[in-house]
């Protein structure tokens, strides 16, 4: 479900200015640079952060909130079972890093941090939004080619630079020395088509390529977790959210469009609430849909992780309602 998000989030966003305003008025005017990290600094003066890449939580938002005076502060809202998040976070980093302290990137949890993800009216992950004096500004959704974050992220530059956004974070692990970043585990050589697939977005090319791998390799667990995630973005390729929610809405009985907002929850991080809804209706539906129903349970379940507290919990109630 990869594209270009509107100018504006819908419903007008969360207006955090107030926290930029505040950020700015507790920098110290006197001298050009602020070592306390999360007190911003107006116009081009340089803040020192512990690092470029950051997590953030509900708690520590508002700190990081306020450095969005000094820079353009990028949040990547991912979650540790989407497949496309792990594609796309890395080129994010890299691009961050290569801007050389004009972009700070915060990254959120969305399953541990549900009040940001929110706040920022993720749909579906991975969303990505900038701050840019407190006020957000929408980027994209999914996994999106290294090129176009490239282009991206120099377009939010440009327009923090003509907000008078113009200083620099300065991080203290990137002093000296570079700091050598973990080497991600080489991709098997029969999952390099289904990985290029999709990160160029080609949904329906990687749910084929996937299926491929495990004909040959029927135990391949990595290929069984991505089959699954790719099934979900491809069926929810080309959706509208508010559409989905409203069809859903109208008609709670119309099972296909229970099952496409269920999907719609689990990609945008609200699995209890797609579990709920599914649980429910497979206990009101007759014997026909039922099979349905449950069948996008199990391949839920398998999306979100078999350990899961919320996959046990949501499994225990189907066998309940099974026997």
């Amino acid at each position: 479900m990869s594209q270009q998000m509107p100018e504006r989030i819908p419903g007008g966003g969360v207006d955090l200015s107030h926290l930029a305003a505040r950020g700015s008025s507790a920098a110290d005017p006197a001298n050009g640079r602020d070592g306390a990290a999360g007190q911003a600094a107006p116009g081009g003066r340089t803040v020192d952060v512990p690092s470029l890449v950051l997590d953030v939580t509900d708690a520590t938002f508002e700190q990081i909130a306020q450095l969005s005076a000094v820079v353009p502060v990028v949040f990547d809202l991912w979650a540790e079972w989407c497949q496309p998040c792990k594609t796309l976070s890395p080129v994010i980093e890299k691009v961050t890093r290569e801007l050389d302290g004009r972009v700070l990137l915060a990254k959120v949890d969305v399953d541990a941090n549900p009040a940001l993800a929110q706040a920022f009216q993720a749909q579906s992950i991975p969303t990505v939004v900038a701050l840019v004096g407190g006020r957000p500004v929408p980027l994209f959704q999914g996994a999106v080619p290294e090129a176009q974050v490239r282009e991206v992220f120099a377009q939010l530059v440009q327009l923090a630079e003509q907000q008078g956004v113009t200083g620099r974070v300065s991080a203290t692990d990137d002093a000296g020395e570079p700091v050598e970043e973990p080497a991600e585990p080489p991709i098997p050589p029969a999952h390099v088509a289904a990985v290029e697939a999709a990160e160029r977005g080609d949904y329906a090319a990687a749910v084929s390529e996937w299926e491929a791998v495990l004909v040959k390799a029927p135990a391949d667990a990595e290929a069984r977790a991505a089959l699954v995630q790719m099934k979900l973005l491809q069926r929810l390729e080309g959706g509208v959210a508010d559409e989905i929610r409203e069809a859903a809405a109208a008609d709670p009985g119309d099972v296909a469009a229970q099952l496409r907002v269920a999907d719609l929850d689990v990609a945008g991080g609200h699995v209890e609430d797609a579990f709920l809804r599914l649980l429910d209706l497979f206990a009101s539906s007759d014997a026909d849909d039922r099979t349905a129903v449950r069948e996008r349970l199990l391949e839920l379940f398998e999306v979100v992780g078999a350990t899961d507290p919320r996959v046990v919990a949501a499994r225990g109630r189907l066998a309940n309602l099974l026997y």
